[in-house]
């Protein structure tokens, strides 16, 4: 019997064009897809697929921190450099903290596949007792920014986000996050 607490995940897509139905979202999926093997606990999710829109996206991440209480909420696109890619700007008008080591990290992880990774300009924070954290658009970037990156024999050569949002969201006064250690390990400090 699981007696992990449900935790609550907040998946925004950002996207003009998959919000209108010029094609489907690979986002939110793909988000649903890893987290469901990675995390151990029951997950509630709150989802939204909305057009690249500032305001739009400060209100819906205001609304998924203050009144569904997440206790993670995902972006997915909007990071890159072209003028509508906003996701950024709107993340950081809601935070309480920004966390910059997120976005350093995602970086350091798509250069090992990618070298426009240095084009991405995704980031993190702390609104109330939510962390929220930009993720890349892609399904593939998405997985590997969330679980690192593996050599040839599964060993992490750099370590995902995954591994540090548990311990995030105890600091922040978030639900306890388990993880599958075969998927992502999370990493707390041992007790003394």
């Amino acid at each position: 019997m699981n007696t992990l607490p449900t935790i609550t995940i907040g998946l925004i897509s950002t996207s003009d064009r998959a919000s209108s139905g010029v094609y489907a979202d690979e986002g939110i999926p793909a988000l649903k897809s890893w987290l469901d093997k990675a995390v151990l606990n029951p997950i509630r999710y709150v989802e939204a697929l909305i057009p690249d829109d500032q305001d739009e996206i400060k209100s819906v991440l205001i609304h998924m921190a203050d009144e569904e209480h997440c206790d993670v909420i995902f972006t997915t696109g909007g990071t890159g450099p072209a003028p509508r890619d906003i996701t950024p700007e709107a993340t950081q008008a809601v935070l309480d903290k920004e966390l910059l080591g997120f976005g350093e990290q995602m970086r350091r992880i798509s250069l090992h596949y990618v070298p426009t990774a240095i084009l991405s300009r995704q980031t993190a924070g702390v609104r109330g007792n939510s962390l929220i954290v930009n993720l890349p658009g892609r399904p593939k970037a998405i997985a590997e920014t969330l679980g690192g990156v593996r050599s040839e024999d599964g060993s992490i050569i750099v370590p995902g986000l995954f591994g540090a949002i548990p311990y995030c969201v105890d600091l922040i006064g978030g639900d306890f996050i388990e993880t599958d250690t075969a998927i992502c390990t999370a990493f707390r400090p041992k007790q003394k």
